[in-house]
């Protein structure tokens, strides 16, 4: 029997990972009525949307997914569990699926090659069950390997994002209350900081202070990875701040949890904030509001943050500001064969 809550709440997990590590329909299926409840709220990335339960989970997202990559496989790089000041318990998941392209989906032209879709999954238990699912699946990283993304190019680098450099985002102790603890102020302090651009700009962000000097920024697809302090800035702060400067985040009261050095946020959404300046990511600006959703994963390393993977809904974004993503990808691809 596991030692707490959070070693139960990942190994309750693991036989669902199993069963998508090596997909086969009837053994997903049956894995993910064994852990959702029958009316489990499932919100998942743009534009799948609300679900409820297994059934709509599978039927709508996971069995289209996996007709068009056969050999369907799901790998994860971290599975960390905790509980948030509000008292709610959770199960994280980074990695990503992968498998040979070979059927259109979602009108992305199949490749016939291997492709990678990065996943952030976070998963509420009570009493056993998961209540309640949060979900990004990195679907502009799929347009881009089949050559269609028909938006503005990234600013940061595309590639296959690594799992965490220690290799241990697996193996977890989440016996180890007081470094979960230490990680989570950490992450807490510096998401703080970050609020304090608006009455003193960057000088009062302090970055320095809890950003390792070799940390690394793994932006979803669209926005793409930052090296450094610098590279974060250049490639993925400067043009957030400038394009959407009077942002609100929720610095995770109710949302943050830990395990051990690693530190993850779920909300639906995290920010509020408009469209203004110069735009953001080729958006004229509009003054609309929107509200973005984050899901991310911190690993922090002696005292300071060292690799942080990010996914934001930026097809939300996009079908916010009234951009059909996905109408400009079709007519960006309609002359392929």
């Amino acid at each position: 029997m596991p030692t707490n809550i959070h070693t139960h709440n990942k190994a309750l997990l693991a036989p669902l990972r199993a069963a998508l590590y090596d997909y086969e329909p009837r053994e997903v299926r049956k894995q993910l009525d064994a852990l959702l409840t029958m009316d489990a709220l499932v919100q998942l990335a743009y534009p799948f949307e609300t679900l409820s339960g297994p059934a709509e989970l599978f039927e709508r997202a996971l069995s289209p997914l996996a007709q068009s990559i056969p050999d369907l496989e799901r790998r994860d790089t971290i599975v960390m569990a905790g509980q948030t000041p509000a008292g709610a318990d959770w199960v994280g998941c980074c990695g990503y699926y992968t498998g040979s392209f070979e059927k259109p989906w979602l009108d992305i032209p199949a490749t016939g090659h291997q492709v990678a879709m990065r996943f952030h999954e976070f998963y509420r238990f009570e009493n056993g069950r998961v209540i309640e699912v949060q979900a990004l699946w990195d679907i502009p990283e799929v347009m881009m390997q089949a050559k269609a993304w028909p938006m503005t190019p990234s600013l940061g680098r595309e590639w296959h994002v690594p799992g965490p450099a220690t290799q241990d985002g697996l193996a977890i102790d989440s016996k180890d209350t007081a470094r979960a603890a230490r990680s989570q102020k950490l992450v807490h302090s510096m998401c703080d900081a970050l609020g304090n651009y608006a009455t003193g700009g960057v000088e009062a962000m302090q970055l320095d202070k809890y950003w390792h000097p070799r940390c690394s920024w793994y932006g979803p697809s669209g926005i793409g990875t930052g090296r450094g302090i610098q590279g974060f800035r250049n490639w993925h702060q400067i043009p957030f701040l400038n394009g959407l400067p009077d942002r609100v985040g929720d610095a995770g009261e109710g949302h943050i949890f830990a395990d051990g050095d690693y530190v993850g946020f779920t909300a639906w959404p995290g920010m509020q904030m408009s469209v203004s300046g110069d735009g953001w990511l080729g958006i004229a600006p509009s003054g609309r509001e929107i509200t973005m959703r984050s899901l991310d994963f911190w690993r922090c390393e002696n005292g300071m943050i060292r690799e942080n993977w990010v996914l934001v809904d930026l097809l939300d974004v996009y079908h916010q500001l009234g951009v059909d993503v996905f109408a400009r990808l079709r007519e960006f691809n309609k002359a392929r064969r």
